[in-house]
C-alpha cells in the first residue's frame, strides 16, 4: 500500500511511520497543505490512500481535500481532526473525505480504519473492462439499473455512474440490493462501515448527498428520502 499522510505535527508523523513500517506500507509524509497537493500531483494514480489533517499551514485541510478530489475522484481519504465540531466533520465528508478520525487517536485505531477502507477500495482495480450487454456479470439488475461488485461499476439506463468513492459505491450497493426497503441512518452506518463506528449519523447524509450528485449526472434520482426514517433505493419511476 502506498499511503500519503498529511500531518503538520512531526512527532505524530514519526510515531505513525513506525506503525506503517511494521505493516510494510510505502509511507510518504507532507507537513503542510501545499506540499501535500504537490506530492499527490507527482503520482496521482499511484496513491492507495491518504490521511489528511484538518488543521494545516499554507492550505487548510478542507481545501486540500477538495483539490485531491479534483485530481482523483476515487482515492480513499481519511480526515484527521482535533476539532470536536460535528459540523466540521460533516463538512469534511462533503468536501470529499471517506471517513474521519478524531484526535487524539490510537495508532492501532487509525491502522484499522485504513485497512477497512483499503479493503473496499482495492476492488476498484479489478476488472476495469466490462461488457455492458452481459447481464450475468452484474450482481444487481433492475429494469433501469445494473451494479457489478467485481468491477465496481454502476449503470443507470446504460449510462455509467462515474467516479464513485469506495464508501459511495458500498452505500449504493447496500440500498440497491434490497429495492424499496427503508434503511435508517444507524443501519447504514453499521452495514457500510465494517467496524464499530461512533460517527454522527449525518455522516450518512453527507455521503448520500455526494452520491446523489453523481447519479443525477446520468439520469433520474433512484435514492429516495423517507422522512423521519432514512433512505431507500427505488427506480420504479425511472424512464428511459
Amino acid at each position: 500500500m502506498k499511503i500519503l499522510m498529511v500531518e503538520d505535527n512531526k512527532s505524530v508523523s514519526e510515531m505513525m511511520a513506525m506503525f506503517f513500517k511494521k505493516e510494510k506500507w510505502d509511507a510518504h509524509f507532507a507537513y503542510d497543505g501545499e506540499e501535500a497537493v504537490q506530492q499527490f500531483q507527482d503520482d496521482v494514480k499511484g496513491w492507495d490512500i491518504v490521511t489528511l489533517d484538518l488543521n494545516l499551514p499554507k492550505m487548510d485541510g478542507m481545501q486540500v481535500a477538495a483539490e485531491l478530489r479534483r485530481l482523483s475522484p476515487t482515492v480513499p481519504i481519511i480526515m484527521l481532526t482535533a476539532r470536536d465540531s460535528e459540523s466540521d466533520q460533516v463538512l469534511g465528508l462533503e468536501m470529499g473525505a471517506d471517513d474521519y478520525v478524531t484526535k487524539p487517536f490510537s495508532p492501532i485505531t487509525l491502522i484499522a480504519r485504513i485497512k477497512a477502507l483499503y479493503r473496499r477500495s482495492e476492488l476498484n482495480t479489478i476488472g476495469n473492462v466490462t461488457d455492458e450487454n452481459n447481464d450475468e456479470q452484474f450482481d444487481v439488475i433492475t429494469d433501469h439499473f445494473k451494479l457489478n461488485t467485481k468491477t465496481r461499476e454502476v449503470y443507470l439506463n446504460d449510462q455509467q455512474v462515474q467516479d464513485l468513492t469506495p464508501k459511495e459505491f458500498d452505500l449504493l450497493k447496500t440500498l440497491a440490493q434490497k429495492p424499496r426497503q427503508v434503511f435508517s441512518r444507524e443501519q447504514l452506518l453499521q452495514l457500510v462501515w465494517d467496524y464499530e463506528y461512533y460517527g454522527d449519523e449525518r455522516t450518512v447524509d453527507a455521503h448520500i448527498k455526494k452520491l446523489r450528485q453523481k447519479i443525477e449526472k446520468v439520469g433520474p434520482q433512484v435514492i429516495q428520502t423517507v422522512w423521519g426514517v432514512g433512505y431507500k433505493f427505488d427506480d420504479n419511476g425511472v424512464t428511459q
